[in-house]
C-alpha cells in the first residue's frame, strides 16, 4: 500500500481543516516545502498535495507553492483543488505534478474526465468527497445527492484507474477511517482506492489495507505526531509505483 503524506496549502501555508470547516483551520507549516522535504526524508514515495484556495474559487491559486514543492522535492505529486478545466491539468503537468485529481468538476462535466483519461490515462484521479454517502463539491461547501458508489462505478467504466475516498464527517477528526464505505468501494469498483479521512494510528492504516485499499492518505495524525511515517512505511509501504 503508498502511504502519502497530505499537503493541504491554503494562503500558501500548510494547514489542516476539521471536516473540512475552513473555520476550524490548523496552520503547520508557514512553508509547505518544509513539509514536503520532511515527509520525503521519512521515506515518503508520494505526497499527497490540495489546493484549498482553488478548491474554493473553481481554478488554480497556490501554482507557487505548489511549484515550490515540486522543486524541493523528488518524488511523484498528485494534486487536487480547482481543477476543473483540461487547461488547468495541462499547467499542472507542465508544472511537474505526476497525477491530478478531478473533484467538482468530474461530477459537473463528465466530458472532463472521458477527455482527460483519454488524454493522460492513469495519470488521472477522482476525488470521491462523501458526506453521509453523498457526493459534496466545491471545497465540500457544496451538497449532492450523488452515491459515491454510483459515480465510482460510472466513472471506472470510463477507464478512471484511481479514486480518492474521504469520508468528510471523519476528516482532520482522527476518529477512525470509515471501513464500511471504503470496503463497499473497494468491492464494487475495478479500480485503486485510496483511503482518507480519520486516519490516526498504525492499527488504522492497518485496517485500511486490510479493506483493500491501494493506498492511504494520512493527515492530521503526522503532523501532531500521532503516526511516525518512516514506521508506518516500514510496516505497510511499497515501493514506488508508477502513475
Amino acid at each position: 500500500m503508498i502511504l502519502y503524506p497530505a499537503i493541504d496549502i491554503r494562503g500558501g501555508r500548510c494547514v489542516r481543516l476539521v471536516e473540512g470547516d475552513f473555520n476550524r483551520e490548523t496552520a503547520y507549516d508557514s512553508d509547505p516545502t518544509v513539509a514536503a522535504r520532511r515527509w520525503v526524508e521519512s521515506g515518503a514515495d508520494w505526497l499527497h498535495v490540495v489546493d484549498l484556495d482553488g478548491a474554493l474559487e473553481g481554478k488554480p491559486i497556490n501554482r507557487e507553492a505548489v511549484a515550490q514543492i515540486r522543486a524541493s522535492v523528488d518524488v511523484p505529486i498528485q494534486l487536487g483543488g480547482g481543477l476543473r478545466h483540461l487547461v488547468h491539468l495541462e499547467d499542472a503537468f507542465n508544472a511537474g505534478v505526476d497525477r491530478v485529481i478531478l473533484g467538482t468538476g468530474a461530477l459537473r462535466d463528465p466530458e472532463l474526465v472521458i477527455s482527460a483519461v483519454d488524454r493522460w490515462g492513469g495519470r488521472i484521479a477522482v476525488a470521491l468527497d462523501a458526506r453521509d454517502g453523498r457526493l459534496a463539491t466545491d471545497g465540500w461547501l457544496g451538497q449532492t445527492d450523488a452515491s459515491a458508489v454510483e459515480v465510482a462505478q460510472r466513472l471506472a467504466q470510463s477507464h478512471v484507474r484511481h479514486f480518492v475516498y474521504t469520508d468528510i464527517r471523519r476528516d482532520g477528526t482522527l476518529s477512525g477511517p470509515n471501513l464500511e464505505g471504503l470496503g463497499e468501494l473497494v468491492e464494487k469498483i475495478d479500480a485503486d482506492v485510496i483511503a482518507s479521512g480519520g486516519i490516526a494510528s498504525l492499527e488504522d492504516i492497518e485496517a485500511v489495507a486490510s479493506a483493500g485499499a491501494a493506498g492511504a492518505i494520512i493527515g492530521r495524525a503526522l503532523y501532531d505526531g500521532r503516526v511516525d511515517l518512516a514506521q508506518a512505511i516500514k510496516q505497510f509501504g511499497r515501493t514506488r509505483a508508477p502513475c
